[in-house]
């Protein structure tokens, strides 16, 4: 039995290989390194105040409440003081970077796809039979039967079925195309006519129709997408160019 084994920067370095992680890695740090070269080249500085912030977030966040945490923390991960004053830098360089290229652009950005962050309310029903479904539908529309006592009768899964159907708030891009253009067109509440799609014939109540507004939450998703795309668009370009080399020794 081995009494001591000693591990190497090589070892990492060959189990990171052989966990099909390298991939991972080098998308990481090209957008490190295109994050650090475009923030340089606007001529930014950061604010000493905002480094301090961002590491008090980054403590909480980690639950580091004490300095010996911290250090406790930086010394499982193989970290040295440095490293994570480079986290911290890369972290409030990064939004610094998205607000200086996106932040004009989130309101229009909303507004031009408002329809998209909107959020529907709903109850459904799968069922397999569209002839069932038309029944029940028209039932459901004449009074003769509630749409709950339907879900509570013919859903299959217990816990949807003790819920009668409520699927919660779904956005536009949580429902299928053919479901999403009839369920944000409709009057609520109202239960739409089947729609049928490949998981079967969806009987819906949309109960209501959540009107988004441009909050901090809004914004913060629509300025990370946006910049999440230029960071793909950059990429694309230095591999199109040829100017993304991996040196790795196989030494």
């Amino acid at each position: 039995m081995l009494k001591n084994i000693a591990i190497t920067s090589a070892d990492i370095v060959d189990r990171v290989k052989l966990s099909a992680k390298i991939p991972e890695i080098i998308e990481e740090i090209l957008t490190e390194k295109i994050i650090v070269e475009a923030f340089a080249a606007t001529g930014m500085e950061v604010d000493t105040a905002e480094l301090q912030k961002e590491a008090n977030r980054f403590r909480l966040a980690h639950q580091l409440d004490t300095a010996e945490d911290t250090w406790k923390w930086l010394k499982k991960y193989q970290l040295s003081f440095d490293d994570f004053e480079r986290i911290i830098y890369t972290k409030v360089i990064t939004r610094q970077l998205a607000d200086r290229l996106f932040a004009n652009k989130v309101e229009r950005y909303f507004f031009e796809r408002q329809l998209d962050y909107s959020g529907v309310v709903l109850y459904e029903i799968i069922l397999q039979d569209e002839d069932l479904a038309l029944e029940l539908f028209y039932a459901i529309s004449e009074n003769e039967v509630c749409f709950h006592d339907v879900a509570r009768e013919y859903i299959q899964d217990r816990e949807l079925r003790r819920l009668r159907g409520y699927r919660g708030v779904a956005n536009r891009k949580d429902l299928k195309p053919e479901i999403s253009a009839v369920v944000f067109a409709a009057k609520p509440p109202q239960v739409l006519k089947p729609i049928k799609t490949s998981s079967g014939i969806h009987l819906i109540l949309v109960e209501e129709i959540i009107q988004a507004e441009l909050d901090e939450q809004i914004s913060s998703k629509i300025l990370s997408d946006l910049f999440s795309r230029w960071l793909e668009t950059q990429k694309k370009s230095l591999r199109a160019g040829g100017n993304v080399q991996l040196c790795l020794s196989n030494d």
